[in-house]
């Protein structure tokens, strides 16, 4: 005769306890915090990287290690670096660029007033996010930026035509000095006011300079620009 069973059913409370510990399926890994919240400091954290240290010198497990996360976790949201670029390009980079790039709208006021407004737009662009100034000398002025290539793959170059296109208006109407190179606005400002502003923390110890601000940066930018180094009529 066969022996009887002597197992006991597992209750319902039993099961969902090994339920629990059952091997987990695809998805979210575990431990995780809020989606959402996750998401924005893997951004940050990218963002960081290749301001500090470039792009193509940043792999997604670096990203993951500087934001305490799995390899697994960071691949959960974003499946390779491309993706990751297209997504900081997107929702980051490319809104300051719309932001900066309203300066010249079809009802641009005139020149210094522009001028002025786009130098303060990249100042406070600049300040408000830090990675702006280092990222955008790695990978955007530099000769083989792998951001300057993938933005404008995806977005051209119609904010810079639009400028030049104001710019060689002004000059046309004998608004704005006919010697001013259109196309080379942009990085002028760029050099007048965020390389002084990169500079200002080795000023923490210079007597002559330690006091000025991105405020001041800006002012003298537009001076430059809209005087040159002539005394005033």
């Amino acid at each position: 005769m066969a022996k009887a069973s002597t197992d006991k059913p597992v209750s319902r409370k039993s099961r969902k306890a090994v339920d629990v510990d059952l091997p987990r399926g695809p998805g979210r890994p575990s431990g995780s915090i809020n989606g959402p919240e996750q998401r924005v400091r893997l951004l940050d954290t990218a963002l960081q990287l290749f301001a500090r240290q470039g792009i193509v010198e940043t792999p997604l497990a670096a990203i993951a290690r500087e934001a305490g996360v799995t390899p697994a976790m960071l691949h959960y949201y974003f499946k390779s670096r491309d993706q990751l670029l297209d997504v900081l390009i997107e929702e980051r980079i490319q809104p300051r660029r719309e932001e900066i790039g309203k300066t010249f709208s079809a009802d641009a006021g005139d020149p210094v007033t522009v001028i002025t407004q786009l130098a303060e737009r990249l100042m406070r662009t600049a300040t408000e996010h830090p990675w702006f100034p280092s990222l955008w000398m790695r990978e955007v002025f530099s000769d083989n930026g792998l951001l300057r290539q993938r933005i404008q793959q995806r977005y051209g170059t119609l904010h810079m035509q639009s400028a030049i296109d104001c710019i060689t208006r002004w000059q046309r109407e004998g608004r704005l000095n006919p010697d001013f190179e259109p196309s080379l606005l942009f990085i002028t400002i760029f050099g007048l006011t965020i390389l002084p502003l990169i500079a200002t923390k080795a000023w923490q110890q210079d007597r002559l300079r330690r006091t000025l601000g991105p405020a001041d940066i800006a002012r003298h930018a537009v001076a430059i620009l809209s005087h040159g180094v002539s005394p005033l009529p």
